[in-house]
């Protein structure tokens, strides 16, 4: 059985998005089977940021309403062939998500992939709450500012209280993402520090993804960062992320500052 990871946010423009794309294809490069699910009703911008937007057919809203099969909406990635998107629709509204669609696709899924990577709409209405209700853990995508970081923390709130777990009685692990990271910008108290982050939302953190236009110029060609500039310092970031996903134990270190400042941060462990 797979493990159903979402990745959301309270604010929009984090990067959320470009860390589904980045994250999935990490994971798929050690081997894993990996599947995107576009949640972004309406929107759609994942198929854009994978290089897919040509190949799409189907959609999540065809096949929870039985229009499609879902093998014939998956999107196989033609670089990483472990690699597949489920991508969302353009042309309907969140209101066409239903619950047992959603479980239904989710439960197939997650038989056929060892990682399912939920793209979440940012905020907290019908989409995001679909998105997160049955994941086995979250990643929670935040910039180093006020605003970002007090809607992630509401968004923590709802993935105790809203998703199949909490329902439960069960813990979901959770897992800080923090992209767009300047460590100078910081040091000059123009973001929140890495420790003010850290002890305003309590989460373990699973990475540090600094500012970096390659992160931009790849959602521009259409591929992730990780696959198409891999010696970047954010594709390094993100590389580290996913193997901390997977449960290896990986040191945090900012790619752009080696000068070991983070290290009195994790004696709490990473996650």
């Amino acid at each position: 059985m797979g493990k159903v990871v979402v990745v959301t946010s309270g604010k929009g423009g984090v990067g959320k998005t470009t860390s589904t794309a980045a994250l999935g294809a990490a994971l798929a490069q050690t081997g894993k089977r990996v599947v995107l699910i576009d949640f972004d009703v309406g929107l759609r911008n994942l198929d854009l940021v994978l290089g897919a937007e040509r190949r799409v057919v189907f959609d999540l809203i065809n096949v929870t309403q039985g229009v499609a099969k879902l093998s014939q909406a998956l999107i196989r990635d033609k670089r990483v062939d472990t690699l597949f998107l489920l991508p969302a629709s353009q042309t309907r509204d969140k209101d066409a998500l239903t619950e047992e669609g959603v479980e239904s696709v989710i439960a197939s899924l997650a038989d056929k992939f060892d990682y399912v990577l939920c793209d979440s709409p940012a905020g907290i209405e019908r989409g995001a709450q679909l998105a997160m209700r049955y994941a086995d853990e979250a990643v929670i995508v935040t910039n180093p500012e006020v605003s970002s970081v007090r809607d992630s923390d509401r968004i923590i709130g709802l993935l105790d209280s809203r998703t199949l777990k909490a329902e439960r009685g069960e813990s979901m692990p959770k897992h800080i993402l923090l992209t767009r990271y300047d460590s100078a910008r910081a040091a000059r108290g123009e973001m929140l520090s890495i420790e003010d982050v850290l002890e305003i939302l309590s989460t373990p953190l699973l990475g540090i993804i600094p500012e970096s236009e390659g992160v931009l110029r790849s959602s521009n060609v259409g591929s992730p960062v990780t696959l198409n500039e891999p010696t970047n310092s954010a594709a390094k970031a993100y590389v580290d992320a996913a193997r901390r996903l997977m449960g290896e134990d990986v040191p945090m270190v900012l790619p752009v500052d080696r000068r070991g400042l983070f290290d009195r941060l994790f004696g709490r462990r990473a996650a």
